[in-house]
Protein backbone atom coordinates (compact mmCIF):
# COMPACT_ATOMS: atom_id res chain seq x y z
CA UNK A 1 0.00 0.00 0.00
CA UNK A 2 1.89 3.29 -0.91
CA UNK A 3 -0.28 5.72 1.61
CA UNK A 4 -0.42 4.22 4.68
CA UNK A 5 -3.43 5.80 7.12
CA UNK A 6 -2.32 7.80 10.38
CA UNK A 7 -5.38 7.91 11.70
CA UNK A 8 -8.17 4.74 13.17
CA UNK A 9 -10.62 6.66 11.21
CA UNK A 10 -8.99 6.93 7.87
CA UNK A 11 -8.18 3.19 8.49
CA UNK A 12 -11.47 2.23 9.10
CA UNK A 13 -12.51 3.97 5.50
CA UNK A 14 -10.03 2.25 4.02
CA UNK A 15 -11.22 -0.77 5.73
CA UNK A 16 -14.14 -1.19 3.90
CA UNK A 17 -13.47 -0.77 0.65
CA UNK A 18 -10.34 -3.21 0.06
CA UNK A 19 -11.87 -6.77 -0.11
CA UNK A 20 -14.43 -7.60 -2.79
CA UNK A 21 -16.87 -8.96 -0.26
CA UNK A 22 -18.45 -7.57 2.56
CA UNK A 23 -18.46 -11.03 4.00
CA UNK A 24 -16.46 -13.62 3.08
CA UNK A 25 -16.87 -16.86 4.87
CA UNK A 26 -13.62 -18.56 5.72
CA UNK A 27 -10.46 -19.36 7.61
CA UNK A 28 -7.30 -19.94 4.88
CA UNK A 29 -6.17 -16.36 4.29
CA UNK A 30 -6.76 -15.34 7.87
CA UNK A 31 -5.08 -18.38 9.22
CA UNK A 32 -2.16 -17.44 6.51
CA UNK A 33 -1.71 -14.11 7.92
CA UNK A 34 -2.18 -15.03 11.80
CA UNK A 35 1.06 -16.90 11.03
CA UNK A 36 2.60 -14.09 9.65
CA UNK A 37 1.96 -12.38 12.54
CA UNK A 38 3.03 -15.07 14.94
CA UNK A 39 -0.08 -14.58 17.08
CA UNK A 40 0.09 -17.24 20.10
CA UNK A 41 -1.40 -16.98 23.13
CA UNK A 42 -0.05 -19.06 26.38
CA UNK A 43 -3.24 -17.76 28.44
CA UNK A 44 -6.39 -19.79 28.60
CA UNK A 45 -8.83 -18.31 25.38
CA UNK A 46 -12.74 -18.13 25.88
CA UNK A 47 -14.59 -18.04 22.83
CA UNK A 48 -18.29 -17.31 22.65
CA UNK A 49 -21.04 -17.81 19.91
CA UNK A 50 -24.41 -17.97 19.35
CA UNK A 51 -27.38 -16.43 17.92
CA UNK A 52 -27.96 -14.33 20.83
CA UNK A 53 -26.80 -13.66 24.94
CA UNK A 54 -23.07 -13.49 23.41
CA UNK A 55 -22.53 -10.21 24.01
CA UNK A 56 -24.13 -10.36 27.67
CA UNK A 57 -21.99 -13.81 28.27
CA UNK A 58 -18.58 -11.86 27.15
CA UNK A 59 -19.66 -8.61 29.30
CA UNK A 60 -19.99 -11.03 32.60
CA UNK A 61 -16.98 -13.15 32.14
CA UNK A 62 -15.27 -10.03 31.77
CA UNK A 63 -16.64 -8.40 34.70
CA UNK A 64 -16.12 -11.44 36.94
CA UNK A 65 -12.66 -11.88 35.76
CA UNK A 66 -11.34 -8.15 36.60
CA UNK A 67 -12.95 -8.55 39.69
CA UNK A 68 -10.64 -11.29 40.39
CA UNK A 69 -7.65 -8.97 39.50
CA UNK A 70 -6.85 -10.68 36.27
CA UNK A 71 -5.37 -8.74 32.97
CA UNK A 72 -7.96 -9.39 30.33
CA UNK A 73 -8.83 -9.06 26.87
CA UNK A 74 -12.44 -8.56 25.60
CA UNK A 75 -13.29 -8.41 22.08
CA UNK A 76 -16.02 -7.98 20.76
CA UNK A 77 -18.90 -6.92 17.75
CA UNK A 78 -20.28 -4.87 16.31
CA UNK A 79 -19.76 -1.49 18.32
CA UNK A 80 -22.48 1.03 19.23
CA UNK A 81 -20.73 4.35 18.78
CA UNK A 82 -16.66 3.81 18.48
CA UNK A 83 -15.03 1.12 16.76
CA UNK A 84 -12.24 1.49 20.08
CA UNK A 85 -15.37 -0.38 21.89
CA UNK A 86 -14.50 -3.67 20.35
CA UNK A 87 -11.13 -4.08 21.69
CA UNK A 88 -10.62 -3.67 25.22
CA UNK A 89 -7.66 -4.42 27.53
CA UNK A 90 -8.37 -4.29 31.56
CA UNK A 91 -11.79 -2.88 30.86
CA UNK A 92 -10.69 -0.01 29.15
CA UNK A 93 -11.00 0.53 25.07
CA UNK A 94 -8.19 0.52 22.91
CA UNK A 95 -6.76 4.30 22.25
CA UNK A 96 -6.85 5.53 18.38
CA UNK A 97 -2.78 5.11 18.33
CA UNK A 98 -2.47 1.68 19.54
CA UNK A 99 -5.46 0.31 17.25
CA UNK A 100 -3.43 2.34 14.15
CA UNK A 101 -0.23 0.91 15.10
CA UNK A 102 -1.66 -2.98 14.82
CA UNK A 103 -3.54 -1.83 11.80
CA UNK A 104 -0.34 -1.19 9.95
CA UNK A 105 1.20 -4.10 11.25
CA UNK A 106 -1.60 -6.30 9.50
CA UNK A 107 -0.97 -4.44 6.58
CA UNK A 108 2.48 -5.17 6.59
CA UNK A 109 2.51 -8.82 7.03
CA UNK A 110 -0.10 -9.65 4.86
CA UNK A 111 1.28 -9.16 1.32
CA UNK A 112 -1.13 -9.62 -1.26
CA UNK A 113 -3.68 -11.32 0.92
CA UNK A 114 -6.77 -9.86 0.51
CA UNK A 115 -9.01 -9.68 3.80
CA UNK A 116 -12.41 -8.52 5.05
CA UNK A 117 -12.80 -5.53 7.38
CA UNK A 118 -13.50 -8.17 9.43
CA UNK A 119 -11.00 -10.34 9.72
CA UNK A 120 -8.46 -7.07 9.36
CA UNK A 121 -9.59 -5.98 12.37
CA UNK A 122 -9.64 -9.01 14.29
CA UNK A 123 -5.98 -9.87 13.38
CA UNK A 124 -5.26 -6.36 14.92
CA UNK A 125 -6.45 -6.92 17.83
CA UNK A 126 -5.36 -10.23 18.37
CA UNK A 127 -2.29 -8.70 17.83
CA UNK A 128 -2.98 -6.44 20.12
CA UNK A 129 -3.76 -9.04 23.00
CA UNK A 130 -0.91 -11.55 22.01
CA UNK A 131 1.65 -8.29 22.91
CA UNK A 132 -0.54 -6.85 25.85
CA UNK A 133 0.47 -9.90 28.34
CA UNK A 134 -2.90 -11.04 29.61
CA UNK A 135 -3.96 -13.78 31.71
CA UNK A 136 -7.30 -14.67 30.06
CA UNK A 137 -8.86 -13.52 26.47
CA UNK A 138 -12.53 -13.40 25.63
CA UNK A 139 -13.43 -13.59 21.51
CA UNK A 140 -16.82 -12.52 20.51
CA UNK A 141 -17.91 -14.81 17.07
CA UNK A 142 -19.00 -12.17 14.75
CA UNK A 143 -20.70 -14.63 12.40
CA UNK A 144 -21.60 -17.81 12.90
CA UNK A 145 -18.48 -20.00 14.44
CA UNK A 146 -16.95 -22.45 12.38
CA UNK A 147 -15.75 -20.14 9.18
CA UNK A 148 -15.42 -16.98 11.46
CA UNK A 149 -12.37 -15.25 11.91
CA UNK A 150 -12.50 -15.83 15.25
CA UNK A 151 -12.18 -19.45 15.06
CA UNK A 152 -8.97 -19.40 13.10
CA UNK A 153 -7.61 -19.47 17.38
CA UNK A 154 -8.43 -22.73 19.48
CA UNK A 155 -10.44 -21.97 22.37
CA UNK A 156 -9.89 -23.41 26.04
CA UNK A 157 -13.55 -22.99 26.49
CA UNK A 158 -15.78 -22.71 24.00
CA UNK A 159 -19.19 -21.34 24.61
CA UNK A 160 -22.72 -21.24 22.33
CA UNK A 161 -25.37 -19.22 24.32
CA UNK A 162 -28.26 -19.73 21.86
CA UNK A 163 -28.92 -21.00 18.60
CA UNK A 164 -32.12 -19.83 16.55
CA UNK A 165 -32.90 -18.45 13.12
CA UNK A 166 -30.54 -15.57 11.92
CA UNK A 167 -27.65 -15.30 9.11
CA UNK A 168 -29.48 -17.62 7.17
CA UNK A 169 -27.91 -16.86 4.02
CA UNK A 170 -24.69 -17.95 5.27
CA UNK A 171 -25.52 -20.26 8.14
CA UNK A 172 -28.77 -22.07 6.96
CA UNK A 173 -31.92 -21.95 7.52
CA UNK A 174 -32.83 -24.59 9.93
CA UNK A 175 -31.82 -24.77 14.07
CA UNK A 176 -30.01 -27.83 13.23
CA UNK A 177 -27.86 -26.16 10.14
CA UNK A 178 -27.03 -23.02 12.01
CA UNK A 179 -26.27 -25.23 15.47
CA UNK A 180 -23.59 -26.96 13.68
CA UNK A 181 -22.31 -23.66 12.23
CA UNK A 182 -22.09 -22.55 15.82
CA UNK A 183 -20.41 -25.77 17.18
CA UNK A 184 -17.44 -25.27 14.76
CA UNK A 185 -15.96 -23.09 17.98
CA UNK A 186 -15.59 -26.20 19.36
CA UNK A 187 -11.87 -28.19 20.02
CA UNK A 188 -10.87 -32.43 20.79
CA UNK A 189 -10.05 -32.75 24.49
CA UNK A 190 -11.54 -29.11 25.30
CA UNK A 191 -14.62 -27.58 27.41
CA UNK A 192 -17.55 -27.24 24.74
CA UNK A 193 -20.69 -25.41 26.72
CA UNK A 194 -24.10 -24.99 25.36
CA UNK A 195 -26.13 -22.68 27.06
CA UNK A 196 -29.27 -23.34 25.14
CA UNK A 197 -31.42 -25.26 27.06
CA UNK A 198 -33.02 -27.00 23.76
CA UNK A 199 -29.63 -27.96 21.87
CA UNK A 200 -29.90 -28.65 18.05
CA UNK A 201 -28.70 -32.37 18.02
CA UNK A 202 -26.17 -31.31 15.23
CA UNK A 203 -24.18 -29.47 17.66
CA UNK A 204 -24.17 -32.14 20.00
CA UNK A 205 -23.20 -34.75 17.37
CA UNK A 206 -20.63 -32.76 16.26
CA UNK A 207 -18.71 -32.23 20.09
CA UNK A 208 -19.20 -35.92 20.54
CA UNK A 209 -17.79 -36.57 16.97
CA UNK A 210 -14.44 -34.69 17.66
CA UNK A 211 -14.23 -35.47 21.35
CA UNK A 212 -15.31 -32.16 22.97
CA UNK A 213 -15.89 -32.12 26.77
CA UNK A 214 -19.38 -30.72 26.16
CA UNK A 215 -21.01 -29.21 29.12
CA UNK A 216 -25.24 -29.23 28.34
CA UNK A 217 -27.49 -26.46 30.60
CA UNK A 218 -29.77 -28.91 32.70
CA UNK A 219 -27.51 -32.06 32.64
CA UNK A 220 -23.85 -30.32 33.47
CA UNK A 221 -24.86 -27.30 35.03
CA UNK A 222 -28.17 -25.45 36.18
CA UNK A 223 -29.13 -22.79 38.21
CA UNK A 224 -32.21 -22.07 40.41
CA UNK A 225 -33.57 -19.09 42.30
CA UNK A 226 -36.34 -16.82 43.75
CA UNK A 227 -37.07 -13.21 43.68
CA UNK A 228 -34.23 -11.98 45.84
CA UNK A 229 -30.86 -14.04 44.78
CA UNK A 230 -29.93 -17.01 42.90
CA UNK A 231 -27.64 -20.25 42.83
CA UNK A 232 -25.80 -21.62 40.16
CA UNK A 233 -24.50 -25.63 40.36
CA UNK A 234 -22.28 -26.87 37.83
CA UNK A 235 -20.70 -30.60 37.95
CA UNK A 236 -18.18 -30.21 41.06
CA UNK A 237 -18.88 -26.10 41.44
CA UNK A 238 -21.75 -24.42 43.88
CA UNK A 239 -21.84 -20.65 43.55
CA UNK A 240 -24.97 -19.71 46.21
CA UNK A 241 -26.66 -16.48 47.01
CA UNK A 242 -25.88 -14.70 43.93
CA UNK A 243 -27.42 -11.47 43.32
CA UNK A 244 -29.27 -10.69 40.40
CA UNK A 245 -26.90 -9.85 37.17
CA UNK A 246 -27.04 -6.21 36.65
CA UNK A 247 -27.79 -6.93 32.95
CA UNK A 248 -31.81 -6.56 33.17
CA UNK A 249 -33.98 -9.18 30.95
CA UNK A 250 -35.16 -12.61 31.30
CA UNK A 251 -32.44 -15.04 29.58
CA UNK A 252 -29.56 -12.67 31.61
CA UNK A 253 -29.05 -16.03 34.25
CA UNK A 254 -29.15 -18.54 31.45
CA UNK A 255 -25.95 -16.56 30.41
CA UNK A 256 -24.54 -16.03 33.81
CA UNK A 257 -24.96 -19.81 34.30
CA UNK A 258 -22.88 -20.22 30.89
CA UNK A 259 -20.23 -17.63 31.72
CA UNK A 260 -20.24 -19.51 35.34
CA UNK A 261 -19.93 -22.65 33.81
CA UNK A 262 -16.64 -21.87 31.97
CA UNK A 263 -15.15 -19.90 34.72
CA UNK A 264 -15.71 -23.48 36.87
CA UNK A 265 -14.12 -25.11 33.62
CA UNK A 266 -11.29 -23.08 33.72
CA UNK A 267 -11.06 -23.12 37.69
CA UNK A 268 -7.42 -24.41 38.56
CA UNK A 269 -6.23 -22.04 36.20
CA UNK A 270 -7.95 -18.87 36.97
CA UNK A 271 -9.51 -18.95 40.11
CA UNK A 272 -12.15 -17.05 41.06
CA UNK A 273 -14.02 -16.22 44.44
CA UNK A 274 -17.50 -16.28 45.55
CA UNK A 275 -17.54 -12.39 46.03
CA UNK A 276 -15.63 -11.76 42.79
CA UNK A 277 -17.96 -13.06 40.91
CA UNK A 278 -20.80 -11.39 43.18
CA UNK A 279 -19.08 -8.00 42.65
CA UNK A 280 -18.59 -8.66 38.65
CA UNK A 281 -22.00 -9.77 37.98
CA UNK A 282 -23.77 -6.54 39.96
CA UNK A 283 -21.16 -4.20 38.27
CA UNK A 284 -21.50 -5.64 34.64
CA UNK A 285 -22.37 -3.40 32.07
CA UNK A 286 -22.79 -3.49 28.21
CA UNK A 287 -24.74 -0.67 26.81
CA UNK A 288 -28.47 -1.63 24.39
CA UNK A 289 -29.10 -4.58 25.86
CA UNK A 290 -32.34 -4.03 27.48
CA UNK A 291 -31.11 -1.04 28.59
CA UNK A 292 -33.45 1.24 30.62
CA UNK A 293 -32.48 4.89 30.45
CA UNK A 294 -33.14 7.08 33.33
CA UNK A 295 -35.23 9.72 33.20
CA UNK A 296 -39.09 9.77 31.62
CA UNK A 297 -40.60 8.85 29.83
CA UNK A 298 -39.00 5.69 29.89
CA UNK A 299 -36.70 4.69 27.34
CA UNK A 300 -35.27 1.26 26.38
CA UNK A 301 -32.51 0.64 23.66
CA UNK A 302 -32.30 -2.93 22.64
CA UNK A 303 -30.64 -4.04 19.65
CA UNK A 304 -33.22 -6.91 19.20
CA UNK A 305 -32.69 -7.38 15.58
CA UNK A 306 -33.89 -11.28 15.04
CA UNK A 307 -37.37 -13.17 16.32
CA UNK A 308 -35.87 -14.84 19.12
CA UNK A 309 -34.34 -11.60 20.55
CA UNK A 310 -37.41 -9.95 19.86
CA UNK A 311 -39.41 -12.18 21.66
CA UNK A 312 -37.16 -11.59 24.87
CA UNK A 313 -37.56 -8.25 24.72
CA UNK A 314 -40.98 -8.77 24.26
CA UNK A 315 -41.20 -10.50 27.36
CA UNK A 316 -38.97 -8.13 29.32
CA UNK A 317 -41.40 -5.44 27.86
CA UNK A 318 -44.52 -7.19 29.94
CA UNK A 319 -42.85 -7.32 32.65
CA UNK A 320 -41.98 -3.51 33.30
CA UNK A 321 -44.81 -1.11 35.34
CA UNK A 322 -47.54 -0.44 33.52
CA UNK A 323 -47.08 2.55 30.74
CA UNK A 324 -50.51 3.97 29.63
CA UNK A 325 -48.12 3.98 25.70
CA UNK A 326 -45.90 2.48 23.48
CA UNK A 327 -43.90 4.04 21.38
CA UNK A 328 -40.81 1.93 18.88
CA UNK A 329 -38.09 3.41 17.28
CA UNK A 330 -37.56 0.38 14.82
CA UNK A 331 -35.32 0.07 11.75
CA UNK A 332 -33.49 -3.06 10.40
CA UNK A 333 -31.71 -4.88 7.72
CA UNK A 334 -32.99 -5.76 4.45
CA UNK A 335 -31.76 -9.47 5.38
CA UNK A 336 -33.56 -9.73 8.64
CA UNK A 337 -36.88 -11.61 9.08
CA UNK A 338 -38.87 -8.59 10.06
CA UNK A 339 -41.77 -9.73 9.85
CA UNK A 340 -40.80 -12.23 12.55
CA UNK A 341 -39.93 -9.40 14.55
CA UNK A 342 -43.35 -7.58 14.28
CA UNK A 343 -44.78 -10.59 15.24
CA UNK A 344 -43.54 -10.16 18.71
CA UNK A 345 -43.80 -7.03 19.49
CA UNK A 346 -46.89 -5.77 17.39
CA UNK A 347 -49.27 -6.21 20.28
CA UNK A 348 -47.27 -4.14 22.78
CA UNK A 349 -46.55 -0.65 20.72
CA UNK A 350 -49.23 1.59 20.11
CA UNK A 351 -47.01 4.01 17.61
CA UNK A 352 -44.32 2.47 15.19
CA UNK A 353 -41.59 5.19 14.26
CA UNK A 354 -39.86 3.96 11.31
CA UNK A 355 -36.73 4.88 10.34
CA UNK A 356 -34.38 4.28 7.44
CA UNK A 357 -30.62 3.29 7.77
CA UNK A 358 -27.82 4.71 6.70
CA UNK A 359 -26.47 1.79 4.83
CA UNK A 360 -27.29 0.30 1.36
CA UNK A 361 -29.07 -3.44 3.11
CA UNK A 362 -30.78 -1.44 5.39
CA UNK A 363 -35.04 -1.89 5.13
CA UNK A 364 -35.99 1.69 4.28
CA UNK A 365 -38.73 3.02 6.25
CA UNK A 366 -41.67 2.64 3.99
CA UNK A 367 -40.62 -0.95 3.11
CA UNK A 368 -40.64 -1.57 7.41
CA UNK A 369 -44.64 0.55 7.16
CA UNK A 370 -45.28 -1.97 4.59
CA UNK A 371 -44.26 -4.85 6.75
CA UNK A 372 -45.82 -3.48 9.79
CA UNK A 373 -49.50 -3.03 7.41
CA UNK A 374 -49.32 -6.91 6.74
CA UNK A 375 -48.83 -7.84 9.70
CA UNK A 376 -52.17 -6.29 10.55
CA UNK A 377 -50.50 -3.33 12.45
CA UNK A 378 -52.75 -0.44 10.28
CA UNK A 379 -52.89 3.40 11.09
CA UNK A 380 -56.09 4.91 12.84
CA UNK A 381 -57.03 6.58 9.19
CA UNK A 382 -57.71 2.99 7.97
CA UNK A 383 -58.46 0.77 11.14
CA UNK A 384 -60.09 3.14 13.49
CA UNK A 385 -57.73 2.24 15.99
CA UNK A 386 -55.41 4.37 17.91
CA UNK A 387 -52.04 2.97 16.49
CA UNK A 388 -50.22 4.87 13.79
CA UNK A 389 -47.19 4.49 11.43
CA UNK A 390 -44.83 7.15 11.13
CA UNK A 391 -41.44 6.89 8.58
CA UNK A 392 -38.15 9.02 9.33
CA UNK A 393 -34.91 8.98 7.75
CA UNK A 394 -33.05 9.33 10.53
CA UNK A 395 -33.06 7.07 14.08
CA UNK A 396 -32.36 10.73 15.39
CA UNK A 397 -35.83 12.03 13.90
CA UNK A 398 -37.80 8.88 14.75
CA UNK A 399 -36.34 8.81 18.68
CA UNK A 400 -37.67 13.12 18.41
CA UNK A 401 -40.50 12.42 17.50
CA UNK A 402 -41.51 9.43 19.62
CA UNK A 403 -40.25 11.96 22.63
CA UNK A 404 -42.62 14.72 21.47
CA UNK A 405 -45.50 12.43 21.52
CA UNK A 406 -44.87 10.36 24.36
CA UNK A 407 -46.07 11.57 27.71
CA UNK A 408 -43.73 11.12 30.62
CA UNK A 409 -45.82 7.92 31.91
CA UNK A 410 -45.49 6.60 28.60
CA UNK A 411 -41.71 4.51 27.11
CA UNK A 412 -39.93 4.27 24.13
CA UNK A 413 -38.54 1.23 23.12
CA UNK A 414 -35.41 1.64 20.39
CA UNK A 415 -34.95 -1.89 18.43
CA UNK A 416 -33.35 -3.32 16.05
CA UNK A 417 -30.32 -2.46 14.05
CA UNK A 418 -27.55 -2.03 15.94
CA UNK A 419 -27.24 1.44 13.67
CA UNK A 420 -30.69 2.10 14.90
CA UNK A 421 -29.89 2.61 18.64
CA UNK A 422 -26.41 3.83 17.75
CA UNK A 423 -28.27 6.50 15.83
CA UNK A 424 -30.48 6.98 19.15
CA UNK A 425 -27.57 6.82 21.45
CA UNK A 426 -25.35 9.21 18.84
CA UNK A 427 -27.98 11.79 19.23
CA UNK A 428 -28.35 11.58 23.25
CA UNK A 429 -24.54 12.13 23.21
CA UNK A 430 -25.05 15.29 21.02
CA UNK A 431 -27.73 16.56 23.90
CA UNK A 432 -25.17 15.96 26.62
CA UNK A 433 -27.38 12.97 27.79
CA UNK A 434 -26.36 9.64 29.14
Amino acid sequence: MQNIPSTLTDWLALLETMHPKAIDMGLERVAQVKDRLDIRFDCPVIIVGGTNGKGSTCAMLESILLQAGYRVGLYTSPHLLDFNERARVDGEPASDQVLVEQFAAVEEKRGDVSLTYFEFTTLAVLRLFAQAKLDVVILEVGLGGRLDAVNVLDADVAVVTSVDIDHTEYLGETREQIGFEKAGIFRPGKTAICGDPVPPQSLIDHATAIGADLWLFGRDYNYAGDKQQWNYGGRSQRRNSLGYPSLRGANQLLNAAAALAALEALRHRLPVGAQEVRNGLVMVDLPGRFQVLPGRPTVILDVAHNPHAAATLAQNLKHMAFHPYTYAVFGAMQDKDISGVIAQLKDLVDHWCVTDLPLPRAATAEQLRQKLLEAGVAPKAQAGSERTIQTFSSPAEAFANARSRAGENDRIAVFGSFLTVAGVMEARRAEGLS
